[in-house]
């Protein structure tokens, strides 16, 4: 299944943490508002989705109809709308940014971001460019989630090598923190000529670009989001969310023992689908669900996916799947038990129709989001 940052995820081994790893004291650190209340949003990787007669829609529709969800999501209330980079048929998404650009051009308060943006197979002076262009066209909204991929079509596409993936994503991710400081930049690697007191245009407005690091699959790249002083963002697509919380443990003893001043903010990702009712949420999701991962399961060695364990990750795992009232206590249960200060649902799920995807948003913005808060706050107060 597609996730952040590279391969699903393992419960982790935490390494020890070395004070004297790379540390920048001026790197940009972003406000702890975030953990004050917690903020609710939604994601998508452009899934290419079925019209009413179970034709595949063309990849154009997919993306007007993103345009009328994202809309739809402003208005309702949801913090936060990220989309996916894939370079595959199955997706829509492509090129992030613009279709930000646009989202940017029809809502007016809704956080806009990617989810992630493959920074190994891309330029990281072209990334900031982009998503300054996007932050200038919607007044502030901007925010980028770097990521490795857990898809590889963008390397040989692109004219990297994939023995290269590391070294790639390493030094790229330097510079962009550099980037992110918003000033002339002096910069140099191993991957490409240095860079003397160069200034990047467009420069962000106000403050600096919002930045996360899509963690998938290790305990070095939470470290490494400390390191750079570059929140979380934790791609949970599997299990219990709770046997996740060595990685949280680690990201906070990383930021103690690196002497982060202020509490950085912890971002979870996670795929659900809401409905009137479990029953309903649950029947809807299913076909495209098994599509996806029966899909992606022959590309890469996996069984077909069962009823049964589709039906185990809704009850007991990290699929937000069911009522309002459901997923809001799931979400708020995830939000205690991992200390998170904000959440992002996956809304859309292979061939799951436009419809059904607009429903769910609406009833997460209007329903799941003030239960939630409400569930959090209730809990707060008791204790």
């Amino acid at each position: 299944m597609p996730i952040f940052g590279g391969t699903s995820i393992r419960p982790p081994v935490s390494p020890a943490v070395d004070p004297r790893a790379r540390q920048s004291p001026d790197s940009p650190r972003q406000s702890s508002k975030m953990s004050k209340t917690i903020e609710l949003g939604i994601d998508t990787f452009g899934d290419v989705t079925k019209d009413a007669g179970g034709k595949m829609l063309p990849a154009a529709q997919v993306i007007r109809n993103l345009l009328d969800e994202a809309v739809l999501a402003d208005q309702t209330g949801v913090d936060f709308i990220g989309v996916g980079e894939h370079h595959r048929d199955d997706f829509a998404i492509s090129a992030p940014e613009t279709m930000l650009a646009g989202i940017a051009t029809r809502t007016s308060r809704i956080r806009l971001g990617s989810a992630v943006t493959v920074l190994s197979s891309d330029d990281p002076i072209r990334v900031f460019q982009r998503f300054s262009t996007v932050d200038a066209l919607s007044s502030g909204r901007a925010e980028v989630i770097l990521g490795r991929g857990s898809f590889t079509e963008s390397f040989p596409l692109f004219g990297y090598e994939l023995s290269k993936y590391e070294v790639l994503f390493s030094e790229k991710l330097d510079l962009f923190a550099e980037l992110l400081k918003n000033g002339p930049v002096t910069w140099s690697g191993d991957l490409r000529p240095p860079l003397e007191g160069v200034v990047i245009h467009p420069p962000i407005e106000n403050g600096r670009l919002k930045a996360w690091i899509g963690v998938g699959g290790s305990p070095e790249s939470v470290v490494r989001s400390v390191q750079y002083r570059i929140p979380m963002m934790l791609a949970i697509i599997g299990g219990d969310p709770k046997r996740f919380r060595p990685f949280v443990d680690l990201y906070q003893r990383a930021q103690e023992q690196l002497g982060v001043d202020e509490k950085m903010p912890l971002g979870v990702h996670s795929p659900g689908h809401v409905a009137d009712t479990d029953e309903q949420a649950q029947e809807e999701l299913w076909p495209g669900y098994k599509a996806m991962h029966d899909r992606i399961g022959r590309e890469r060695g996996w069984g077909p996916t069962t009823r049964e364990s589709f039906l185990n990750e809704v009850r007991h795992g990290s699929s937000y799947t069911g009522s309002p009232e459901t997923v809001a206590k799931k979400i708020a249960a995830t939000v205690k038990a991992l200390g998170v200060d904000r959440f992002d649902m996956k809304y859309s799920s292979g061939t799951l129709g436009h419809d059904k995807m607009m429903r769910s948003i609406e009833l997460f913005g209007t329903k799941v989001i003030p239960m939630a808060r409400d569930i959090l706050a209730s809990d707060k107060a008791a204790a």
